[in-house]
Order: C-alpha cells, then sequence, then structure tokens
C-alpha cells in the first residue's frame, strides 16, 4: 500500500501557485507565444509538495487534475480539483472522491460519490471508480471518469462499463454521460466557449480480443469525442458522440489494473495527442474537434520508445510541445509536435508508479502533478 502524510506548504511555492492557477486548463487552447523556449522542461527544476489529497475517508492514488477558472458555488478560481482512485484500503478503481485544493495549500473535500448520489435512473455501469478523466467547464460544471472494478480490483465484465458523471458546482452529481462508444473513460482533455464543450476520451476497456473466466483482459480501444452544449443553468447536454481513434491497444495488468491509453492534450493546431501505455507510443489525431473519421493508432504514431517507459499522464506545454509522466520511472518527457524527444527531467527518483495527472500552470511557468506515492498535489517549478 502507499504511504501518505502531508508536508508544510513552502511559502514561495504558494505564492508560484497562487500566481499560476488563474485559468483553467479546459479552456480554448491559445497560440503559442512568439517567442516560445526550445525546450519547456529544461526552465524547471524543483518539485515541492503543495497539500496532501488524502480526505477524511482515506481514498488514496491521487489521478486526475483540474484546476478551477473561475469562482462558482464552492469552486475558487486558481484552485485545484483532484480525483482519487483507489480506497483506503488500498483497492483499485474503488475511489469516490474529488478533493479541492486552495492556491495556499488547504484542502477539502468537493465531492464524495456513490450509486446512490448519481441522479434517479442514471447509474454508472459498475459503479464508482474515479479515473484520470476530469475537467471543469464554463459555469461551474465538474466532469470526472469512473472505471470502477468488481470483487476487489477486478476489470468489470460489463459492455460498456464506466462512465462519465457531471456534477454542479456544490459537488453534487446531475446526469450521468453513458452510451456504447464510453467504454471504461481513462482519460479526458476538454475545450469550451460559454456555450460549448469538446471532451476528448480514452477508453481503457472494450473491442475485447481475450477474456479470462468472462473477464475481459485485453483488447483494442477507442478515443471519442463527446460534444456538449452548455448553460449556466441547465446540466450540459449531449450533442454528439463520435469515434476519432481505433486500434488502441489494451491489457489488464495486475499492478496498474490496465494499460491502455492514457494520457490526453489537446495541442494548439486542434491536434489531439494520445500517449499509450501499453505499447511506449505517441499518436496525433489532426483536426480533433471537426473530424468524423477515425484514425488508427498505427497509422497516427509519431514517437516511440527512446525516454518513454509506460507513458501515462500528458499536457500540453506553453511552448507548443507536449509532456508525458512516465509510469515505469518518475521521469517527465518532452515531444515535440512532429515527435522528437527533445528533453527529459527526473521528477521523483526511482519513481515507478507515482505519477500520473499532471495540469501546466495558467502562468506557464510550472506543472501542477499528482504524487502517488505520497498521495499529494506538487508543483514543478523553476
Amino acid at each position: 500500500m502507499r504511504s501518505h502524510y502531508r508536508a508544510a506548504a513552502v511559502a514561495a511555492t504558494l505564492v508560484l501557485v497562487a500566481a499560476a492557477c488563474s485559468s483553467s486548463s479546459t479552456a480554448k487552447p491559445a497560440s503559442p507565444p512568439a517567442s516560445a523556449p526550445a525546450s519547456f522542461l529544461g526552465q524547471l527544476h524543483t518539485v515541492t509538495q503543495v497539500a496532501s489529497t488524502v480526505p477524511a475517508n482515506g481514498d488514496i492514488n491521487p489521478y486526475g487534475v483540474a484546476v478551477v477558472a473561475a469562482t462558482a458555488g464552492r469552486l475558487t478560481a486558481g484552485d485545484t480539483l483532484v480525483s482519487n482512485f483507489n480506497d483506503k484500503a488500498n483497492v483499485q478503481g474503488t475511489g469516490t472522491t474529488i478533493v479541492e485544493v486552495s492556491s495556499t495549500g488547504s484542502t477539502q473535500l468537493f465531492a464524495q460519490l456513490s450509486p446512490s448520489s448519481l441522479p434517479a435512473g442514471q447509474a454508472c455501469p459498475g459503479g464508482i471508480g474515479l479515473s484520470t478523466a476530469l475537467a471543469v467547464l464554463p459555469g461551474g460544471w465538474v466532469v470526472v471518469g469512473s472505471l470502477p472494478t468488481d470483487n476487489g480490483g477486478t476489470l468489470p465484465g460489463l459492455l460498456p462499463a464506466g462512465c462519465l458523471i457531471v456534477l454542479n458546482d456544490q459537488g453534487t452529481p446531475v446526469e450521468t454521460i453513458t452510451n456504447s462508444n464510453i467504454v471504461g473513460p481513462w482519460d479526458l482533455a476538454a475545450a469550451s466557449t460559454a456555450t460549448s464543450a469538446e471532451l476528448y476520451v480514452s477508453n481503457a476497456l472494450g473491442g475485447n480480443t481475450s477474456t479470462d473466466n468472462g473477464v475481459p483482459v485485453a483488447g483494442n480501444c477507442t478515443i471519442v469525442r463527446v460534444d456538449l452544449a452548455l448553460s449556466a443553468t441547465a446540466p450540459p447536454k449531449v450533442t454528439g458522440t463520435t469515434v476519432i481513434g481505433t486500434s488502441f491497444l489494451w491489457r489488464a495488468d495486475k499492478a496498474a489494473l490496465v494499460l491502455a491509453p492514457t494520457g490526453l492534450a489537446l495541442g494548439h493546431d486542434g491536434t489531439l495527442y494520445v500517449d499509450n501505455t501499453e505499447t511506449n507510443k505517441i499518436s496525433a489525431i489532426p483536426d480533433a474537434a471537426t473530424r468524423t473519421s477515425a484514425v488508427s493508432a498505427s497509422s497516427s504514431t509519431i514517437s516511440s520508445g527512446g525516454a518513454l517507459n509506460a507513458p501515462l499522464g500528458m499536457m500540453s506545454a506553453p511552448n507548443g510541445d507536449v509532456v508525458v509522466v512516465n509510469g515505469n520511472d518518475g521521469n517527465a518527457v518532452e515531444i515535440t509536435p512532429t515527435g522528437t524527444q527533445v528533453a527529459t527531467k527526473t521528477l521523483v527518483p526511482n519513481g515507478a508508479g507515482d505519477l500520473f495527472g499532471l495540469t501546466p500552470t495558467a502562468a506557464g511557468n510550472g506543472i501542477l502533478l499528482v504524487n502517488d506515492g505520497t498521495n499529494a498535489l506538487d508543483l514543478y517549478h523553476a
């Protein structure tokens, strides 16, 4: 079981966080600055803990990270939401909590979910197990993915399994998004305006090619775009669901639960980047917002091997590159839009299994990331 603790906040770091977390990572991507540096990671050198992400019920293994852009209800601009994947007993796919971390390092429980807390008639197939998929949309709507497990951490045999859960700014679930194209939502990237949003979801299940006693253990999964209409007074409404990526390999894994397409990042030109933990590759899906047909994982690969070592979380850097964190060594790797690996930094020495979700600070001078080894939100900064 992973250990967890709360460290004292460092004053200089808190100033960085307060200045940085002023806008959401779900906004429409801006154009990179004209004088963007050659390497974003090359500017960063120090990892400092911001706060523990363990709530009162003991949930651990923080996975998803999303920054709050605007104050609404119980959401405060500049705060960071973190979703937990494991329960207190360290069983994967049973975490039920979202923790809100302030810019000064204080924490509060934003939501604790259960099947009974979902709206009537809107169950999440298989139950609740909060994944890396997490975003805050205009109006204070929070979207979180659920990839639940059975029998103490076994992948669900349902098809489809899991869902997207939409919460209001009070942390109350108001709807679930389920259909045949959403099968074990594992990560999420989002782009939005005041009236619409696109959710890009990597599925970790589906397309089963192998089963064990009726439980799927391998397959070919998809990347899906979910189009939403937004309103300040009503929950987001799904206006369309489109498969934009196919044939991404996934495989059940006892230590990691599942090795699958995990990290998603939306580039400045509308390209969606996908990393696959199982194949150790990065794919690029062009014109993600308007695409009506799917590209295959093999045809869209832009980078593989090298410093990649079971890539997990992914983010779009301010200079137009993408940054992934490895599941097998605690390193971050920076990759250009054409697939060149330009920088590698160690964030957690001997940090196999420690890194997952990450997002850039709004000021572009650091990275907010979760550390599963310490169950904390960290800041990587200059």
